[in-house]
């Protein structure tokens, strides 16, 4: 390769390891390892590229439109006594491909027509070269984008409200990608980092996802989710609940959540003292007794101890209950959501007990206000209203 500014340019194949390590959940330390550069280099990289793994690291021989650095390598050889369409059709390529590489990396020097060396820096940086960004260029886009972000709505609900907002106006379109993109990576403009605090994660940089084990307890006389109705599976009646806690520093405070699955309609369960299995039924027979009856049919629940009491919850509120099997948080797939969109208001490692009714039931109003993909961006409260005007008589409605 050849050196930019006194050092050796390091081979692509060195940032596409890297960067594959870190996709695949490896800390940047070991990623960096694996690459064969220092831990530093990696976590320069990562900050430059906002944590998103950059377009051309992905380039693979084969999967790839652009010519790799191997391919290039095998130009130079080959280009001195073959012909263009003979070098194209052995390495499986066109020969306009061929004839276009050669030209736009011509070498300077007449005795080498073409170096692979140069040719690849001079791709690389072109493919590195600034790039409109829509965000830019269009000042009204920018505006609405970052109103919306404000008000916490996520990326991919910003995309979806632009176009049912702006149908026949593509240049009013952007994809949660461009969006994220935007924030991650301050090198393409358009938003600034602090608004990536309006993000569920609040995040400044993006991190690869990673699970953690779930220790759960069993429950006397519980019953398997198994045995739950199928109605409950399609999401077609409402009535339907998942619920959960989520915890504070230490596990020391805790806001129960319940999430209605055919809408994802959202009640929160303030819990000032303690979470345990007391307080839990107290909480949910208080948040229950609000509602008409064709909205108290099942819930589920994860093993854990604050449902000690669900025979006694069953019987208050008419809600036949059900426990999800160990280490399947996937069975309550609409509460996990619903609780990973909490954390941007109750982060981990806080005192949740600090947070009042008023506190909860306003976070919860945000959340079944929102814009929801599935229900083609109309709102959890929307929904579940049209859908009690369906099941019941004129005038029985919940309020959002």
């Amino acid at each position: 390769m050849t050196a930019r500014r006194g050092r050796p340019s390091l081979p692509p194949k060195t940032r596409r390891v890297f960067w594959s390590r870190v996709r695949a959940g490896d800390s940047v330390e070991a990623a960096a390892a694996a690459a064969g550069v220092g831990t530093w280099t990696g976590r320069r990289w990562l900050a430059a590229a906002g944590g998103v793994m950059p377009r051309m690291e992905t380039a693979t021989a084969g999967a790839y439109t652009r010519l790799t650095f191997e391919e290039r390598e095998q130009i130079a050889v080959w280009i001195g006594d073959r012909s263009i369409r003979e070098v194209a059709r052995m390495l499986g390529r066109s020969p306009s491909t061929v004839s276009r590489e050669i030209i736009r990396h011509r070498s300077s020097t007449a005795a080498v027509p073409y170096l692979a060396s140069t040719a690849q820096d001079q791709a690389l940086a072109q493919a590195r070269r600034a790039k409109p960004v829509k965000l830019v260029v269009n000042p009204r886009l920018r505006r609405i984008v970052e109103e919306r972000l404000n008000r916490n709505h996520s990326p991919e609900q910003i995309a979806g409200w632009l176009r049912t907002e702006y149908p026949n106006d593509p240049e009013m379109w952007v994809s949660h990608e461009t969006i994220y993109q935007a924030l991650y990576v301050q090198s393409r403009g358009g938003l600034t980092r602090q608004l990536s605090t309006h993000l569920r994660t609040g995040r400044a940089i993006r991190k690869p996802r990673r699970r953690d084990g779930q220790r759960l307890a069993a429950i006397a006389d519980m019953v398997n989710i198994s045995q739950r109705p199928p109605e409950v599976a399609d999401r077609a009646v409402p009535g339907h609940w998942e619920g959960d806690l989520i915890t504070g520093a230490s596990n020391k405070s805790a806001i129960g959540t319940l999430v209605e699955r055919a809408t994802g309609f959202v009640i929160l369960l303030h819990l000032p003292d303690d979470h345990g299995a007391v307080a839990v039924q107290t909480a949910m027979i208080a948040a229950m007794a609000d509602l008409p009856a064709t909205l108290r049919r099942t819930l589920t629940w994860d093993q854990g101890s604050e449902m000690a009491n669900h025979a006694a919850i069953a019987a208050a509120t008419d809600l036949a209950i059900y426990f999800c099997d160990p280490h399947s948080p996937w069975q309550r797939g609409s509460n996990e959501n619903t609780n990973g969109l909490l954390r941007q208001y109750f982060p981990k490692g806080t005192d949740l007990s600090f947070h009042g009714p008023g506190i909860l039931a306003n976070v919860a109003d945000e959340l079944n206000n929102r814009p929801r993909k599935r229900h083609a961006w109309a709102t959890p409260a929307q929904r579940l209203d049209t859908l009690l005007a369906q099941a019941e008589p004129p005038g029985v409605a919940l309020a959002p």
